[in-house]
């Protein structure tokens, strides 16, 4: 049986769903140190310049509520947390990868460099 093709109106319904699950500044910065093997809160802050802990903590929260990582809390003293890709984001690096080409792309187009 043949898949139905998209209509506009289906295409931009996805379009949407994906920008509000990695809208903003900071969830593919973040997501980009995780890919890049950082799982502990401060590891993720410092990779990010300029995000605060408060930003950091909320993004984070939200990533987990859309099953993108998953949070671990392991009972030793002092507590230690951990934040580990889900397999299901592995489904956004190629996303990630295509962006950051344009990206490259683009900047130099702009800047003429």
């Amino acid at each position: 049986m043949k898949a139905k093709a998209l209509t506009m109106t289906d295409k931009i319904k996805y379009v949407q769903d994906t920008l509000y699950v990695i809208s903003g500044k900071w969830k593919l910065p973040i997501l980009m140190t995780m890919y890049d093997g950082k799982t502990r809160f401060r590891d993720i802050q410092r990779a990010i310049p300029a995000i605060t802990t408060r930003v950091l903590s909320k993004e984070l929260k939200d990533l987990e509520a859309n099953q993108l990582i998953i949070r671990t809390v392991y009972d030793d003293s002092p507590v230690l947390v951990e934040y580990t890709l889900a397999a299901y984001s592995e489904s956004l690096k190629p996303v990630v990868d295509v962006m950051v080409y344009w990206g490259n792309n683009h900047r130099k187009k702009i800047t003429g460099k």
